[in-house]
């Protein structure tokens, strides 16, 4: 069998109502991305793994958004707070190692169950408002790298926890949103050998890639093209929107609909 049989082979395998669901999760989590720096694992991966499974979603995730997302790094190394992400990568150094492990190793149903369960978690509390007031402390700073770390390796589902550290301090929107944008490039490099040496890299992951590609970074485009422009409130509004409507569709309650 050819390469394009292959691809033709699994995509015809899955209904054109499932691709196009794929492809819309890809420009949503996009445009969540592009807008705000985070959020697109919140969208796309209850919808994706409810199609491909979460290893498949989780690797298409990662390598999408790893190289759609490289222009996005040059202006925030620029205005990063380096040392600060560079301590809060330490910490993913150790985390998504693990992360990885549960993924590769994890039964997919369970692993659907939890990862819907953890977004719909951090959504109630990306809600609630909370956010760490304090200066930063390299101890705090390595764990909450830890934690944003296993849950990268997991689902790729890492930016709640660095977001309410980081906003909660003095700097400003457009510097936090440096901070993690330079921290994902440094964790996607992280993620993708764990990913890789534990064998999450498969042809079907390629095929996916390369149909989230354009959706992805289309979305991608109109979110940063709406950052500054649009009224963020609402446009937070929205995602936390998008984000409870997917952690409740990619529950495998409803996989007799998603056939």
């Amino acid at each position: 069998m050819s390469h394009l049989d292959f691809f033709s082979a699994l995509i015809t395998a899955h209904s054109p109502s499932l691709l196009a669901m794929f492809a819309g999760a890809a420009f949503l989590a996009g445009l969540a991305r592009g807008f705000s720096g985070f959020g697109a694992a919140l969208i796309f991966i209850p919808l994706a793994s409810a199609i491909v499974g979460p290893r498949i979603a989780s690797a298409v995730l990662l390598v999408v958004d790893g190289v759609l997302t490289l222009g996005m790094i040059p202006p925030a190394w620029r205005m990063a707070d380096r040392r600060e992400v560079f301590t809060m990568a330490a910490g993913a150094l150790v985390g998504v190692p693990l992360g990885t492990l549960l993924l590769s190793n994890g039964d997919p149903l369970a692993l659907r169950w939890i990862i819907s369960v953890v977004v719909v978690v951090l959504l109630l509390f990306l809600l609630s408002g909370w956010r760490y007031s304090g200066r930063p402390k390299t101890p705090l700073t390595l764990f909450t790298g830890l934690v944003a770390g296993l849950f990268s390796g997991a689902a790729q589902l890492g930016g709640p926890p660095i977001v309410a550290y980081w906003l909660g301090g003095a700097l400003k929107g457009a510097f936090v949103r440096a901070n993690v944008i330079l921290y994902f490039a440094i964790s996607t490099v992280i993620s993708t050998a764990s990913y890789f040496f534990n064998g999450l890299f498969t042809a079907d992951v390629l095929v996916f890639f390369l149909l989230a590609l354009p959706f992805y970074g289309a979305g991608l485009y109109a979110g940063a093209r709406l950052h500054g422009l649009a009224d963020e409130a609402a446009f937070r509004r929205i995602c936390y929107g998008l984000i409870a409507i997917s952690a409740v569709i990619g529950l495998p309650l409803f996989d007799s609909l998603l056939k």
